[in-house]
């Protein structure tokens, strides 16, 4: 890891770390790396890249980066990423979809699920095995929180995850990295990277889950690592298994 800075090396370990604790990536995998444009998936592609060249298994990467027609106006630009991907000598596509619906409208639900839908098709046509995703530690443990606080259900996002019966595995090698060393590796490595300008950014509940991380980390400054390892440690025995859903109105008020 000579190539890397302290903070590279850093982040490459505790995705080392991760992709030995969940067997994430194994010989002859080909790995379909979803690129946003943004610091996350550029880190994790430029890092999965270097990883070849020590990594005890032997494994191909392919980029793809996933535009829609609510993208119009605030698309990345396409030049920086092929620039980017040809530096690190990855294979790379492109692909387009279609979100907007007049009955439907858009919501980050939505939106998410079309894009997702579209990384699978894309897997089964290239002949990825996997897909990589970018989401890193401060991404799942705001997950956890928005299914508690607004689903009333205790899920997050598994670092590894099998789909349709293990044809499609869906890996998050970002997992145990926060989003602040992220920024730090972005910016020393000066990525080309664009911010998010979905104009439902602002607004967003995960916005609101942010905040609330960090006004309760003034206070506790584990808060993070508290959160994502109990994800592992759920205590059956003091929890409610049955949904109370058939409780009537009075019962509920106790």
């Amino acid at each position: 890891m000579r190539d890397l800075s302290k903070i590279g090396s850093y982040v490459s370990n505790r995705i080392g770390k991760a992709i030995a604790d969940y067997n994430l990536i194994e010989d002859k995998d080909r790995i379909l790396v979803g690129v946003s444009g943004g610091k996350d998936s550029y880190a994790l592609l430029k890092l999965l890249s270097e990883r070849r060249k020590w990594a005890p298994v032997k494994y191909e990467l392919v980029a793809i980066h996933v535009e829609s027609d609510y993208d119009a106006g605030r698309t990345v630009d396409k030049k920086e990423l092929i620039k980017f991907f040809k530096n690190n000598k990855i294979e790379y596509h492109f692909e387009k979809i279609k979100i907007l619906d007049k009955k439907r409208g858009v919501n980050c639900f939505w939106c998410s699920w079309n894009r997702r839908k579209a990384l699978f098709f894309a897997a089964d046509r290239l002949g990825c095995n996997k897909i990589a995703l970018g989401h890193h530690k401060d991404d799942i443990i705001e997950t956890l929180l928005l299914n508690l606080f607004y689903h009333g259900e205790f899920a997050g996002m598994n670092p590894r995850q099998e789909l349709f019966g293990g044809k499609v595995i869906i890996i998050r090698p970002l997992c145990y990295v926060e989003e602040s060393f992220l920024k730090k590796f972005s910016k020393e490595s000066d990525f080309k990277t664009q911010v998010c300008r979905c104009p439902n950014a602002d607004v967003s509940k995960r916005r609101k889950m942010k905040g609330l991380i960090k006004e309760i980390e003034k206070d506790c400054e584990y808060v993070r690592t508290n959160l994502f390892s109990s994800m592992a440690r759920i205590k059956k025995d003091y929890i409610q298994v049955e949904s109370p859903s058939d409780l009537s109105f009075e019962e509920a008020k106790l």
